[in-house]
Formats: structure tokens, C-alpha cells, sequence
């Protein structure tokens, strides 16, 4: 086992070699290694400006940490070998393998840091990163949704409330639904991102930095906006983690709610469209099914997000003021939603790329069901009927539609003035799809050009 003390204690007082590897985090917070090696230059330096070190000194460390830094970029393998070789944490990994190089100066880096801000450090620097990689694949997702609504304006399909077909929409109109969830994504996102570019280091393990070390340089050093405030805080503080597994988790809501409508729509039961060969399967018994595999796993892995969202909260609830362990299991919630939020968007992505749609089988089904009977209620308070007695009217009118087999399109003038005798030959224009469509022009609307519009709009936003 690999820590940080020197020489070992007595056989009585040793650790005992389970606990420590119930302790040592290294196998996972190993993926913090970078940052740790660039908030550690970064305090190198905040050093040197103590007079910790001298210029030669300084120079000495931040070669030592350099060579760290370029060898875990260059060869990640080396990074996966020094798993098996018992270290506690990433931070006890970096400072040992630098004074492997420079020696006693090594073991100097420490002076006036704690593994409590450090860790708290390396987290933010992590997920300031990982944020920015999430964004980059919202905004990709969102660029396939409008690459698909672009290349299919006119399609139209049945708009379902409570699963009942309810009135006609566009496609285009219904792909742009969810490029506007993902753009309230990438706003949280945004926001997220300005309290998790606050820097703790400098806190030391709880009251503070005894060598009054400039923080505010360290600051700028780290490309960080500022500095907490208070160093209890600094030190104990996972709001911006646990935010961060909400935006994660609302997000995956998002994607579910994608997977499960498409879930159904490939289904034979509406055939509107078809699932790509790239992200579906067979049966492993009836020859004949073609599973939508990548959209249940996404569906399925929307729970494991919001789990680690509760795992932390939970952790976090009953904690007393000031660092305690169990923040240790900060990493692993965080890490697994930064993954499977990852994974998710680009295999969505996928999964936008490779759709087909069938634009008559929603054309079909978007003439069923009297979807058009708002239409012509809004046709008969045109007339002078008041809303209600409209409403009325209709619900009478569909009634016996339905007693007779016919759609709205295809009731009889005679059969309509049976119950308005105001019913003109008007009625057909105004019971019609296009016109249904049409008359939806109010901003956000789904009426073409309306659509047109935010198409042109989302397109700008996205360059942008």
C-alpha cells in the first residue's frame, strides 16, 4: 500500500490492508490525475510567490509535474498500470511520483495545503471541463434534430395529448419541441457552470491558508472567476456537484421522454418511422423483430442518473459543518452522470442521423380521429356562436360522424346544417388539414411558416 506517511508503524498500529482499500479511492478518483497536476503547478507557483521556493526550486517542480502531465497525455496506458500498485488517493499518486524525480521538493509542495481543498480543486477543474464536453454534445444533438426537421418541413403528424390524438402538428414542429428542451439544458448548464468556476484553493484543510498565499493569483492561474468566500465552506462545499446532477438528470428526462416517443412511433402500431440498422437489434428468437435497443438503454439509464443525483443529496443531507469522509462518494456519482449523460447524447444523436421517416403513414393517421373538431368549433364561433354552445354543437356533430363512419372532411353539408343551420360550404376549408395548420400562426405555433421561422431562428442560435 502506497500513502503519503513515512516510515511504517509498528505491526500493532499498522492499517489494517482491507480497510485500506476500503478507504483508497485511487481507482476511481484516478480520472482526476491532469487536474490535479495542473492545480498542483498552479500552487507551485503560488509558492514560490511565499518564497516556499526559490525561482531554480520552482523551476525544478514544475518540470517534475510537466513531465507527469505529458506522460498521462501521451501514454494513458501508464496511468491504468499504476492502478494495481496500491495507491490511497490521486493526490498521494502525483506526489509521489514527482519526488520520485525531484526529490525532498516534492514533499515541500504540500506546505500549506490540504487534501481537503485539493480535492475540492481538482472537482471543480474536472467538471468545468466536463460541462463544456456536455455542451458541445447538446448543441450536436441539437443540430441533428433541426438537420432532420430541415430536411422534412412539410411532413405532417398526429399531436397526441394523453397518447389521444388531439390535433395535427408538423413533424418539424415536433423535432424543434425538443431542441427547445435541450437549449433550456445548455442555459442550466451555463449557469451551472458559474458556481463551479469558483476556486477553493487556498482554504487549506478547513480555516484557511496560514502562508496567506494569493489566492486571487491562483485564481487567474487556474482560469478560475473567482474565489470562495469562507474556508469552511470552500472545503465541505457539493452544491455545485449535486447541481450539476440535476441539470444531468432533467436532461436525461429529456432524452427518456425522445426515446420513449420513438419507442412507440417505430412500433407497427403507428410505422411513422424506422429505426436505423446502427442502433437497433434483432430478436434473439423471432426473426422477424427489430429492437430499439440504444433508445431503451437510454431510457433505462435516465433512473441510474437520477440515482446518483439521490446518492448524493443523501450523502450529503446529515453531514455536519466542515470536511467529512463520506464526500468521498461524491466522485463516483458524479463521474458515472458525466458518462452516461455523455453517452446518451451521442448515441441519440445517432440514433436522429439514422431515422427514417414515413411521412404517409403519419399523413394517414393525422386525418383520423376528428382531430379537426377545435377547427370547426373555431368555425362556428366565427359564425356568432358563443365558445361553449360551439363546443356543444360539435361534440354533437363528431357523435354522429362517428355513428355514420365518416370523417369531418367527408360529413355531408345537409347532415352538418342538422345541427347549425348557419353551415356553409365554407366548412370544408375550415375542417381542412392545410387550413387546420394554417390557422396555427400565433408565435410558436406549428403552422408552416411559423415553423419556417424557428427553423431559421434555431439554425442562428446554434451558430451562435
Amino acid at each position: 500500500m502506497k500513502s503519503l506517511g513515512g516510515t511504517s508503524n509498528p505491526a500493532s498500529d499498522r492499517q489494517d490492508d482491507f480497510f485500506f482499500h476500503f478507504n483508497a479511492s485511487f481507482r476511481f478518483d484516478v480520472r482526476l490525475a491532469e487536474v490535479d497536476v495542473i492545480g498542483s503547478m498552479a500552487y507551485a507557483r503560488g509558492l514560490a510567490r511565499c518564497r516556499i521556493f526559490n525561482e531554480t526550486e520552482l523551476t525544478t517542480v514544475l518540470v517534475g509535474l510537466d513531465n507527469i502531465l505529458q506522460k498521462l497525455r501521451q501514454d494513458p496506458a501508464w496511468l491504468k498500470s499504476q492502478l494495481a500498485l496500491g495507491y490511497e488517493d490521486v493526490h498521494a499518486w502525483v506526489e509521489i511520483e514527482l519526488t520520485k524525480s525531484v526529490g525532498d521538493l516534492g514533499k515541500r509542495l504540500h506546505t500549506g495545503r490540504s487534501r481537503n481543498d485539493q480535492v475540492a480543486t481538482d472537482l471543480r477543474l474536472y467538471l468545468r471541463d466536463a460541462i463544456d464536453r456536455t455542451q458541445q454534445a447538446i448543441a450536436s444533438l441539437q443540430d441533428a434534430l433541426l438537420k432532420k426537421a430541415e430536411a422534412h418541413p412539410q411532413v405532417v403528424m398526429p399531436g397526441y395529448t394523453h397518447m389521444q390524438k388531439a390535433q395535427p402538428i408538423l413533424f418539424a414542429h415536433y423535432l424543434l419541441s425538443y431542441y427547445e428542451m435541450l437549449k433550456r439544458d445548455i442555459q442550466r448548464l451555463k449557469d451551472c457552470r458559474k458556481r463551479v468556476n469558483i476556486m477553493p484553493l487556498g482554504s487549506g484543510a478547513l480555516a484557511g491558508n496560514s502562508l496567506s498565499i494569493d489566492r486571487e493569483a491562483l485564481a487567474r492561474d487556474l482560469g478560475f472567476d473567482g474565489i470562495t468566500a469562507n474556508s469552511l465552506d470552500a472545503t465541505s462545499d457539493r452544491d455545485f456537484a449535486m447541481e450539476y446532477l440535476s441539470v444531468a438528470s432533467i436532461s436525461m428526462m429529456h432524452l427518456s421522454r425522445l426515446a420513449e416517443d420513438l419507442i412507440l412511433y417505430c412500433s407497427d402500431e403507428f410505422r411513422f418511422v424506422r429505426m436505423g440498422d446502427q442502433v437497433s437489434t434483432g430478436s434473439s428468437l423471432m426473426p422477424q423483430k427489430k429492437n430499439p435497443d440504444a433508445l431503451e438503454l437510454i431510457r433505462g439509464k435516465t433512473g441510474r442518473t437520477y440515482g446518483n443525483l439521490m446518492t448524493l443529496l443523501t450523502v450529503m443531507k446529515g453531514l455536519p459543518s466542515c470536511y467529512n469522509k463520506d464526500m468521498q462518494e461524491d466522485k463516483e456519482a458524479l463521474f458515472d452522470s458525466i458518462d452516461t449523460w455523455g453517452l446518451s447524447l451521442k448515441v441519440m444523436k445517432l440514433v436522429i442521423d439514422t431515422l427514417t421517416l414515413h411521412p404517409e403513414a403519419m399523413l394517414r393517421e393525422a386525418h383520423k380521429g376528428y382531430m379537426n373538431a377545435t377547427d370547426l368549433a373555431d368555425y362556428y364561433v366565427g359564425k356568432g356562436l358563443p365558445f361553449r354552445e360551439s363546443h356543444q354543437v360539435v361534440s354533437a356533430i363528431v357523435k354522429h360522424a362517428m355513428e355514420k363512419g365518416l370523417s369531418l372532411n367527408e360529413l355531408p353539408l345537409d347532415d352538418y346544417c342538422r345541427f347549425y343551420e348557419g353551415t356553409d360550404d365554407d366548412v370544408y376549408r375550415a375542417v381542412s388539414l392545410e387550413s387546420v395548420l394554417s390557422k396555427k400562426a400565433s408565435l410558436g405555433g406549428t403552422a408552416p411558416e411559423r415553423v419556417k421561422e424557428a427553423l431559421r431562428v434555431a439554425r442562428q442560435d446554434i451558430r451562435n
